[in-house]
């Protein structure tokens, strides 16, 4: 957990976070979070980063000041831009990351089921304007599917990753995660012995272009509706393993590992210094706390290890997500309508358990 979370950290970090961080460790004058990125817009216009950087230190200082006890952990917390936006215009990137911001969010998850369809220096501004840093995920398509026996459906599987990985290093982002391995669906047969050969060599390949951009690479563990490559954290790992980058690193989604785990502390301890990142999601992909996931098991599994990678607040709903990904994604029913109240409730949740 140490080894991997210290290669993440070890990558050059958004001017953002690298505000963000800095201000933790000083103390002034207390600032309330609206307050601050208002007052921020409103020195960048005036003074630029600098004047903001000052605005950015006495807020986030105040807050860390305000509590009773300082934060466990190190991990940064952020949430998925579904729970904002369904498409990536400049309109809902906007909704979307100025929502994170709002709700007190480090960064924002952006997928890139379509990359080219993310405009990155557009995206870039609005982060920066809003002073928080971007992650970016996917899932492969059918007929691009590096896990696939077809050696053409496999290569197309390659150039889509490697598009996501040209999108997300346009916007400054420095992780991509989700289904990098396989097609996002229901497959009606084990992974055989070739796919499983295109799957490793793709990957060896685009983590050496995630390498030469400065970026890692994750591998998300989903359930066995959703793939046959990674069902289980030791599934995950040992992919890693074959594939033998320093910059791949296991993905694990409390969803998922309701599903597929033993437990969730064995998932975290099967991960082991792999693991780099993790979704927090509702069984129903609602409201946490009001589902059965064991996520109080899960933080303290995630405090017990030191974990102090990447965490993002995952949920969809279809009064949001468009119909295409509602149906891939199984999602029959709208489990919440107002975005803001949900993010914020999230951000709570996980800050009074973990961070």
């Amino acid at each position: 957990m140490v080894v991997m979370a210290a290669a993440l950290r070890s990558l050059p970090l958004p001017r953002s976070m690298i505000r963000i961080k800095q201000a933790r460790t000083r103390t002034r004058t207390p600032i309330g979070p609206l307050c601050r990125r208002r007052a921020c817009a409103r020195a960048r216009a005036r003074g630029g980063a600098r004047a903001c950087r000052r605005i950015v230190v006495l807020a986030s200082s105040s807050s860390s000041s305000s509590q009773s006890s300082p934060p466990s952990q190190s991990a940064a917390v952020g949430v998925h831009a579904l729970v904002f936006s369904g498409s990536w215009s400049r309109d809902d990137a906007l909704k979307a990351i100025a929502g994170a911001a709002k709700a007190n969010y480090d960064f924002v998850e952006i997928p890139l089921l379509s990359p080219e369809a993310v405009d990155g220096p557009m995206t870039k501004d609005l982060l920066e304007e809003h002073g928080i840093f971007a992650t970016a995920s996917l899932g492969l398509a059918d007929d691009a599917d590096i896990s696939s026996e077809d050696n053409d459906v496999a290569r197309r599987g390659e150039e889509l990753l490697n598009a996501a990985v040209d999108t997300c290093a346009s916007f400054g982002g420095k992780v991509l995660c989700g289904v990098t391995y396989s097609s996002l669906r229901k497959y009606d047969k084990p992974l055989t012995a070739k796919g499983r050969d295109n799957c490793v060599q793709a990957l060896k390949n685009v983590a050496k272009r995630c390498s030469d951009n400065g970026m890692t690479l994750g591998l998300e563990v989903v359930n066995r509706y959703e793939t046959n490559v990674c069902n289980t954290a030791r599934d995950a790992a040992t992919l890693c393993d074959d594939v033998g980058a320093s910059n791949v690193f296991v993905h694990l989604d409390s969803y998922h590992m309701n599903i597929e785990e033993d437990s969730m502390e064995q998932a975290v301890l099967d991960a082991g210094d792999k693991l780099g990142y993790v979704h927090i999601g509702e069984a129903h992909r609602g409201y946490l706390g009001q589902g059965q996931c064991d996520l109080d098991g899960l933080f303290a599994s995630l405090k017990k290890s030191k974990y102090s990678g990447y965490v993002a607040f995952e949920s969809f709903s279809r009064a949001v997500v468009s119909d295409d990904l509602s149906n891939t994604l199984c999602v029959w029913r709208d489990m919440w309508e107002d975005s803001e109240d949900l993010a914020v409730s999230a951000r709570e949740y996980i800050r009074d358990r973990f961070v």
